[in-house]
């Protein structure tokens, strides 16, 4: 259940609070969005604003799921000398889809707890994912044409030296 429903008569002011705590012990924390009749699940971070780093979002996923692999790549980030750049592909080892990293255009949009915490100047990179096949969302036949990944943001160039 979520923190508003167990907490009814709280404000989102009284979330923020909290979420400030949760931060402030843990680095950062993972927000989640159900999906509902129009709309894909989603997940982003908050907290990575604090340490200089993008927020990091990613969507389509379940919330175990994108949990799992923004706190894995926030991780990663905290303990990185190298900035994160859009259009940075990432391929793992493991068999596991690669992700490419696209600014989001407008993440005061869509980060409404980062923007809460930290104003409205927040930056966002999203973790977009290639489906079983290795497509990524702009190609024709990602995901079989079925859709799933809605990305936010427009797609860069890759940096020097990145695999294409």
């Amino acid at each position: 259940m979520c923190w508003q429903c167990e907490n009814r008569g709280k404000s989102v002011g009284d979330y923020l609070e909290y979420l400030a705590g949760e931060i402030e012990k843990l680095g950062w924390i993972v927000q989640s969005v159900e999906a509902d009749t129009v709309h894909v699940n989603w997940a982003y971070t908050v907290g990575l604003t604090r340490a200089g780093l993008p927020e990091l979002v990613v969507t389509g996923l379940p919330g175990e799921v994108a949990a799992g692999l923004l706190n894995d790549f926030a991780g990663h980030l905290c303990h990185s000398d190298e900035a994160p750049e859009p259009g940075a592909r990432i391929n793992f080892e493991n068999g596991a889809p690669s992700i490419e990293l696209v600014e989001l255009t407008e993440p005061s949009v869509h980060l409404l707890m980062a923007v809460g915490l930290y104003g409205e100047k927040i930056q966002a990179l999203q973790l977009v994912y290639t489906d079983d096949e290795g497509r990524l969302p702009w190609e024709r036949s990602y995901n079989d044409g079925r859709g799933g990944q809605p990305v936010l943001g427009s797609r860069a160039p890759a940096p020097r030296g990145d695999d294409p």
